[in-house]
């Protein structure tokens, strides 16, 4: 077995790869760039090389840098992850020239079925169902626009070397077919230095699901079921499960006996994913082949007991599968959700800052439960512009679908997260979601159920009643301590009233408290009661507590009389008034906001690319004005109404920040 290998990227999945290694007594070697310096992974690793500035093409996917780090520290195999190098055969050759191991596939297999073009070619020779499109190269945006009145709109523009949603854009029209192809090679030359593109029909109402394939160098191969990963925004997937609510047997059966059959054709070794789109009648059509470890392969590990990273390690070291299909058994069910730096309230465009705070649910595993956490960060680090947005996998196992939302469910209100925008409100309103929880989705899911973006959840009646009466339980205990801290004889102690008024969400409720040594009831108006006990104590931001023996989590956050509490995808601000400060609070004017409909604002984080407009020009509703690039991801800002370009403060080149003016208008 290796003795030594290094992990040729950063953030979760090198953290994942250190785990699986050291539990195999392998010593690992970590590669940093300057913005990843005090990064989990460099923490985690026996060994750190630094390779370069903060830009991936200036480090992390520079062959020569990580073959020195390679020569360096002696590593004597390396482990991809997935991104960066994990799917370029000129990285695979040349460690086989260096005599280094690739934890992965042969280099013929990554060019083969790493290539989209030439996969779905060799696919079609395989006798798999392919997606009807055009699989030669394109010369330019006027040739895109013509294949695509050849193909049909709507179309795929899909970079080659494409994954992880990068270079990918859906044209419903000339004009976006032909702004979709040059931002499409722009992210494309940016994220894997290949860009190529191709164009494919988009299949509308399509889940998306994905087999995974574990094959040795004897010519052994195997699929560990599926996934769904119709959960999809902008291309991401967001949400994965595994197995998929919509197969039976005999489909996921024929899915997994092509994907074999697509593997042994290439020669294919390491572990691989071989993606489908899926219609309502179960017919399945290939999109591509993975030739790497999937983000989401943490569910797979879930249902069926198998260390896909461990898997990967002793294939590379030549040894035969001990696993075989008639091994391969699923287990209950996993859901995976992924914890992405950015807000949900503005368009889910890119966050970056310091986590102030990053407390995690805690891991667990027994017979009726798992919760697992992947992630590359800390409380205190850094969330750079430069990478991928994604902090965390948050995974959650149990008995049935439903036991693992559940179980998904309390994890989500039990993350901590605070310093950046994050999209945890947006998870925990999907579990919640009817069609979700039915199994009944596509991966226009979120564009059709979010159709005007995420404004958050509004909670029904008896759910705002069980955090109306908490909030009114919580502030009476920190009202008693306040009155303990003041300095006062006890006997002279400010006394704490019984009556209150609970204001959230529009909605005020008028309660009374009843308070014992085991809890408090808050009476309501209406004469109904509910009983609440907790060990919560002022100053904790997270409160478990009971609300009629149903247990209710909450995030706490300070405000004036009263609290910000967010749970479930609800961010409410809660205000806990005696009858006369209800009186006198209902007559204080509303604050409005700001006019900013003259300006264009930068929206997050992130580099001008380019300005399409000039001073004094007309531009109508819907034109480009320009185009802003953060996280490897180009955002196209465009005209919400028609107007005259005043003054342009930004130009080519320019960093900004949120809320920035990027241009007026008259």
């Amino acid at each position: 077995m290796f003795k030594k290998i290094l992990i040729a990227n950063r953030g979760e999945i090198a953290c994942r790869v250190i785990k699986s290694a050291r539990k195999m007594g392998i010593q690992t070697v970590a590669i940093y760039s300057d913005a990843d310096k005090h990064a989990l992974h460099v923490q985690m690793a026996d060994e750190a090389v630094h390779i370069g500035p903060p830009p991936a093409n200036q480090s992390y996917i520079v062959i020569d840098k990580v073959m020195d780090a390679i020569r360096q520290t002696g590593a004597e195999a390396v482990h991809p992850g997935y991104g960066f190098l994990s799917e370029n055969k000129l990285f695979a050759e040349a460690l086989e020239a260096a005599g280094v191991a690739f934890i992965g596939p042969p280099a013929g297999a990554i060019e083969s079925m790493g290539d989209k073009i030439t996969s779905k070619k060799i696919a079609q020779e395989a006798n798999v169902s392919t997606v009807p499109g055009y699989m030669g190269l394109i010369a330019d945006a006027d040739e895109a626009v013509n294949i695509s009145n050849e193909v049909g709109y709507p179309v795929m523009i899909k970079a080659s070397a494409g994954g992880g949603g990068k270079g990918m854009r859906i044209a419903w029209n000339d004009q976006e077919a032909r702004e979709g192809f040059q931002s499409s090679k722009n992210e494309a030359a940016n994220s894997f230095g290949d860009d190529r593109i191709f164009i494919e029909k988009f299949v509308t109402q399509p889940r998306h699901i994905e087999i995974q394939v574990l094959a040795d160098q004897h010519g052994n191969c195997i699929y560990l079921g599926e996934r769904e990963c119709s959960i999809q925004r902008r291309n991401q997937k967001v949400i994965e499960e595994a197995p998929s609510p919509f197969l039976d047997e005999a489909t996921r059966k024929a899915m997994g006996e092509q994907s074999v059959a697509l593997a042994k054709a290439v020669g294919y070794t390491s572990a691989g994913t071989v993606e489908f789109i899926v219609d309502g009648d179960k017919n399945f059509y290939f999109l591509e082949m993975n030739t790497r470890l999937q983000v989401e392969h943490p569910v797979t590990e879930l249902i069926t007991g198998v260390d896909l990273v461990e898997q990967m390690i002793r294939v590379a070291n030549g040894e035969p599968l001990t696993i075989t299909q008639d091994d391969v058994k699923l287990n209950g069910w996993a859901m995976e959700s992924r914890l992405y730096a950015e807000d949900p309230y503005r368009g889910f465009l890119p966050s970056i800052g310091r986590l102030t705070s990053y407390r995690p649910p805690a891991e667990e595993a027994t017979a009726s439960a798992v919760v697992r956490n992947d992630t590359g960060v800390y409380e205190g680090g850094e969330i750079s512009m430069y990478y991928d947005p994604m902090i965390a996998k948050l995974c959650t196992w149990g008995p049935s679908r439903a036991d693992a939302i559940e179980e998904m469910r309390k994890a989500l209100d039990g993350f901590e997260v605070e310093g950046i925008g994050h999209n945890l409100p947006f998870l925990s309103a999907v579990m919640d979601h009817p069609k979700f929880v039915s199994g009944n989705i596509t991966t226009a899911f979120i564009e059709e159920e979010y159709p005007e973006g995420f404004e958050g959840v509004t909670l029904p009646q008896e759910a705002l009643r069980n955090v109306a009466a908490a909030a009114a339980a919580m502030y009476r205990v920190a009202e008693i301590r306040r009155t303990r801290i003041s300095g006062r004889m006890d006997n002279h102690e400010r006394k704490v009233g019984t009556e209150w008024v609970v204001t959230l969400q529009g909605e005020s409720f008028p309660v009374s408290i009843a308070a014992d040594h085991d809890g408090s009831t808050i009476k309501f108006a209406d004469g109904s009661s509910k009983r609440v006990t907790s060990d919560w104590t002022p100053g904790q931001s997270l409160a478990r507590l009971n609300v009629d023996d149903e247990e209710l989590v909450l995030k706490v956050g300070k405000a004036p009389n009263g609290y910000r509490l967010r749970t479930r995808g609800a961010d409410l601000k809660v205000n806990v008034y005696t009858p006369r400060q209800s009186e006198l609070a209902a007559l204080m004017p509303e604050k409005v906001a700001p006019d900013t409909s003259r300006l264009l604002l930068c929206p997050m984080p992130g580099l001008i690319v380019n300005v399409n407009v000039q001073e004094g020009e007309e531009v109508q509703e819907g034109q480009a004005l320009c185009t802003v690039e953060a996280m490897k991801m180009e955002n196209i800002l465009r005209a919400e109404k028609k107007a005259v370009v005043a003054k342009i403060n930004a130009a080519a080149g320019d960093s900004l920040a949120v809320d920035d003016i990027i241009m007026e208008f008259e």
